[in-house]
């Protein structure tokens, strides 16, 4: 068995003027929210054997805040493929992913997170919540029957949960002007 959890980002600040979308931080609603998932993924006892990240401003920040909730580093690889991947390309890297790693975490960008659900996993409830939408710093963990991650296909995934910051607290929610 081979589990798989996507943690999408946090909310990111789009009026702060950086030169680079790669450089976007998060806004302090996003800070809450990584700091909330971070308790979250404790609280539930989800461990990670490797983490995989974007190495985005917005993906450094969202883990760090994470750590912070989590009560401990996540030791991330930062890949440069993360940022903005297709589902293929997530694929890929799912595919070259240690042996040993049973428990992975990767943390990055949509729309790709919530395309590589929808091509992992077979329809169920959970994964038609992700196809309306898969907000921000929202996380899926998927579990594959498999030995080796070079086995990961499509359609043979089990999407365990997914929760959204705003299931875990209204007020992370959308905003409504």
């Amino acid at each position: 068995m081979k589990t798989l959890t996507l943690l999408r980002h946090a909310k990111s600040g789009w009026d702060d003027p950086v030169a680079r979308d790669f450089d976007r931080p998060l806004n302090p609603k996003g800070q809450r929210a990584a700091a909330m998932m971070g308790r979250h993924l404790k609280a539930e006892g989800l461990e990670f054997d490797h983490v995989v990240a974007s190495p985005a401003a917005r993906v450094v920040e969202t883990l760090a805040q994470v750590a912070t909730g989590y009560g401990s580093d996540l030791a991330p690889h930062w890949d440069q493929r993360l940022y903005l991947a297709s589902a293929a390309t997530l694929l890929d890297v799912i595919h070259e992913l240690p042996a040993g790693a049973d428990r992975v975490l990767f943390s990055g960008h949509n729309p790709g997170l919530e395309e590589l659900v929808l091509l992992l996993c077979a329809d169920n409830a959970l994964r038609d919540s992700v196809e309306v939408k898969f907000p921000t710093a929202s996380l899926a963990e998927m579990r594959f029957d498999v030995a080796a991650w070079r086995d990961v296909k499509p359609g043979k995934a089990e999407l365990l949960r997914f929760t959204r910051p705003r299931d875990l607290d209204s007020t992370l929610g959308p905003d409504y002007n």
